[in-house]
Formats: structure tokens, C-alpha cells, sequence
């Protein structure tokens, strides 16, 4: 009977021992998996930084480009503008050139 009992024991400890090195195997790759996982997300996280950077930039440029034409536009509008009232303002100078050279000539 102690015997028995002492190989039921000695069964026992074997089941224990290998249950245990199961667990630390499960440990192994419990942690090799969440390793792994983390670097993924690092990656993605990366990844979604560089695709938002160059949205942003993108974006930026579009509206400076959009900005620049805009104020082109408006330039030019200015300058055509400018050009059309002075050639208002050039009829008057020349009448007024012109009534004050008559009225030099018959002093």
C-alpha cells in the first residue's frame, strides 16, 4: 500500500511537472504573441502618422495654391481697375491740357 501511495505521489508530481511546463510554454507564447501584436499596432500607428503628415501636407499646398491664385486673381482684377480709370483720368488731362494751352496762347 506505500508503495502505492508513493507511486500515486510520484504520479501526481510528474503530472504537476509537466502541466507546469505546459503553462510556461503557454507563457512563452502568450507573451511572444502580445510582443508581436504591440509591434504591429507601433507599426500601423506609424504608418497612420506618415499617411495623416502627408494628407496635411497636401492639403496645405492645395490651399496655398488655391490662396496664391486668389490673390493673382484679385491683382490683376486691381490692375485692370487702375488701368480703365486712368484712361477716364487721361481724357480729362489731355481737355485739361489743352484748354490751359489755349489759354496761354491768347495772353
Amino acid at each position: 500500500m506505500k508503495t502505492e501511495v508513493l507511486r500515486s505521489i510520484k504520479k501526481t508530481e510528474e503530472e504537476c511537472k509537466s502541466m507546469i511546463s505546459a503553462a510556461e510554454g503557454d507563457n512563452k507564447l502568450s507573451i511572444a504573441n502580445a510582443e508581436l501584436e504591440a509591434e504591429n499596432l507601433i507599426a500601423k500607428a506609424q504608418n497612420d502618422a506618415e499617411e495623416y503628415r502627408k494628407k496635411r501636407i497636401a492639403d496645405a499646398q492645395r490651399d496655398a495654391k488655391a490662396e496664391h491664385e486668389s490673390i493673382i486673381s484679385k491683382g490683376r482684377k486691381h490692375a485692370a481697375d487702375l488701368k480703365n480709370q486712368s484712361g477716364s483720368n487721361l481724357e480729362n488731362a489731355v481737355e485739361f491740357l489743352v484748354t490751359r494751352f489755349k489759354g496761354q496762347l491768347n495772353v
